[in-house]
């Protein structure tokens, strides 16, 4: 199984490179399910895997100039304190055995890998349904996007994704960004969170296999960087609700395999 994700882990790349998200809505289910790696400890792989992924991305579009700076800074900052609370007072608070249910365990392990699988179907509706386009607000609503991304640091420092199909919608709507702009700019966010969120669990004292997590982020960034010419042919919009549909069904198989297979 460990061939097949280490081939798997190329598409955490590539998705990021070809539309701008979703790479990281893959990552977890590939470190738990091929891999064997401890649902909790996989969330901090996969903060650095996306992390480092998201940062090469966010460099080419950089070179771009699809980065705004002061919209990516409001909405990472408060995202950022959030992310640090969940992983440092939050997740260490939960027990690892919850409650039961006749002869049904329910751990902190399937509560994680449950909440992953519903975050990847509401994913998933929002990449089949037609992207949301912006309507030209005159100015960025510098407010709401603090609030947004401060909801976005506890998914992603609960569950380890960068959370970039709500950070994009956010920055079209509340930063007034053009589409481009906006894939940037999230990759640049999911960038600081999804790095700090690491350190933060290394300084927590959370043992970490670095040759592993090397290779993998080195696997992911090759996959970025043939995404990102694949980009350059490819329309990344008409295959948005493709990979929607693909995840749809991953996050049902995740729910069945957790709650029913087991």
């Amino acid at each position: 199984m460990e061939y097949f994700g280490y081939l798997a882990s190329i598409l955490i790349g590539i998705t990021l490179g070809l539309i701008g998200g979703g790479g990281s809505i893959l990552t977890v289910p590939i470190l738990v399910y091929l891999f064997q790696i401890n649902p909790e400890k996989a969330t901090s792989y996969s903060l650095f895997i996306v992390g480092i992924t998201a940062m090469v991305g966010a460099y080419r579009h950089y070179t771009l100039g699809n980065l705004k700076m002061k919209s990516a800074l409001y909405f990472a900052f408060p995202s950022v304190v959030s992310l640090l609370f969940i992983r440092k007072v939050v997740l260490p608070a939960i027990p690892g055995q919850l409650f039961s249910v006749g002869t049904f365990l329910v751990s902190k392990d399937l509560l994680i890998m449950v909440v992953f699988a519903l975050l990847m179907i509401a994913a998933s509706v929002s990449m089949i349904r037609k992207s949301a386009t912006n309507v030209g607000a005159p100015k960025t609503n510098l407010i709401r996007l603090a609030i947004i991304g401060f909801l976005v640091g506890f998914i992603t420092g609960f569950l380890g994704a960068g959370g970039g199909f709500l950070i994009i919608p956010a920055l079209l709507f509340f930063a007034n960004l053009p589409m481009k702009q906006a894939v940037g700019t999230s990759l640049l966010i999911i960038f600081i969170n999804s790095l700090i969120g690491f350190m933060g669990d290394v300084l927590n004292g959370v043992p970490i296999q670095y040759p592993f997590l090397f290779t993998i982020a080195a696997i992911a960034i090759v996959g970025m960087l043939i995404g990102t010419q694949l980009s350059k042919k490819i329309d990344g919009a008409k295959l948005k609700p493709a990979f929607g549909w693909f995840v749809l069904v991953m996050g049902f198989y995740i729910v069945a395999k957790e709650l029913f297979l087991k």
